[in-house]
């Protein structure tokens, strides 16, 4: 297991939250922009209650494998300060990592089943694009 520790401040961007209630499944379109040969995170997903503790994270399902690279989810640790009420705590998170093949560009795509403990189920579907620029891969 790797240890990968996040510090963030203003984290509404960064975090996936697994805060949703029961019914039916949705789904959420997700670009992405990857380097050949290189992770690039994909996406962090977290559960935050409003007490500041973390709640169970969700089940990560691979429902649509990449044509031209490979997903791997790590588990991780991240620090948060001023996040809505919660002024410092450490959460536990997965972070999804994307890798495409070290000779590949253009565009690849791929699927989550995202499932937090007792909530609905969320499709994540990511449309990639694998390019030699500098830039890509770099934040969410």
């Amino acid at each position: 297991m790797h240890a990968i520790t996040f510090r963030c401040i203003g984290v509404a961007a960064l975090l996936t939250m697994s805060l949703v209630s029961a019914g039916a499944q949705t789904a959420v379109e997700r670009e992405l922009k990857a380097a050949p040969g290189k992770d690039a995170r994909a996406a962090v997903f977290a559960n935050i209650k409003p007490d500041c503790t973390a709640g169970p994270l969700p089940a990560i399902k691979l429902v649509a494998r990449p044509a031209h690279g490979a997903l791997n989810v790590k588990r991780g640790n991240l620090k948060l300060t001023n996040y809505k009420q919660c002024l410092a705590t450490e959460v536990p998170v997965l972070v999804a990592f994307y890798r495409a093949q070290d000779s590949f560009t253009g565009t690849d795509e791929f699927i989550l089943e995202v499932t937090p403990a007792g909530g609905r189920k969320e499709l994540q579907h990511f449309h990639v694009l694998v390019t030699n620029d500098p830039a890509a891969g770099k934040g969410i």
